[in-house]
């Protein structure tokens, strides 16, 4: 006769293996900066439910696999780059989010400089696509997207990520563009500038941009030595 510590144990051990039928994934929401805009790199779904929408890059993480290398292992054979700029968001659990069953999923944005993506194309179409022209996408995926979207704007008000979207040599124009595309504002042209120049943490490159349409603009170098020592004090920037 079966014992009631028995019979306890091996429900115990029946829930343990039901638990093990979730997957565990991450996403990337992989930012660039072109043509004035805020992109995020997508790939075209290839499940049958979400025929001719677009989808983040992500992968199932391996059992061997930390979460944060998962994410490194997506961005590196998408990209061609594995020294990036990388956070890990927010966790999505929905219960019914994948078609496959319960999946977990955990994710992350990342900052690519957009000159520098070699485009790693497998069986699916992998483009650039505007954020703020996007509605409607697989999965959760806008979920996520707006989700790291927003705390992109909380963190280029406070640390100076965004610089990782610009080419090292930019114009006070390329940067103002790119803080305007994150925020999705529009800000003062001499506010702007008085607010970094004053911060002293643009080198003045004593050149200027060259085959440009426009009256050429002097080029600036963001000195991360001089940021290193003043991380501490460093309060951010307000418009």
């Amino acid at each position: 006769m079966m014992s009631m510590y028995t019979k306890n144990i091996n429900t115990h051990l029946v829930e343990i293996k039901s638990y093990f039928k979730v997957a565990i994934s991450v996403d990337c929401v992989i930012f660039g900066f072109n043509g004035n805009e805020l992109k995020v790199l997508l790939i075209e779904s290839d499940l049958k439910e979400y025929k001719g929408k677009w989808s983040l890059l992500g992968d199932v993480v391996r059992p061997d696999e930390e979460l944060d290398e998962a994410a490194y292992r997506v961005l590196k054979a998408r990209t061609g780059l594995d020294d990036l700029y990388m956070e890990q968001v927010q966790t999505f659990g929905a219960i019914n989010r994948h078609p496959a069953g319960r999946v977990i999923t955990v994710a992350y944005y990342s900052l690519v400089n957009i000159e520098h993506v070699e485009l790693k194309n497998h069986n699916n179409d992998l483009h650039w696509h505007s954020v703020k022209d996007l509605q409607n996408m697989a999965f959760d995926h806008k979920q996520i997207l707006d989700t790291c979207h927003e705390r992109l704007k909380q963190q280029v008000m406070v640390q100076p990520i965004g610089f990782n979207l610009l080419p090292k040599k930019f114009s006070l124009r390329e940067l103002q563009n790119l803080y305007e595309a994150i925020l999705d504002v529009e800000l003062d042209r001499r506010n702007f500038r008085k607010k970094f120049l004053s911060m002293d943490l643009l080198m003045d490159l004593n050149e200027e941009e060259e085959d440009v349409p426009h009256r050429p603009a002097k080029l600036y170098k963001f000195n991360f030595d001089k940021y290193d020592q003043r991380k501490k004090r460093y309060l951010g920037i307000g418009f």
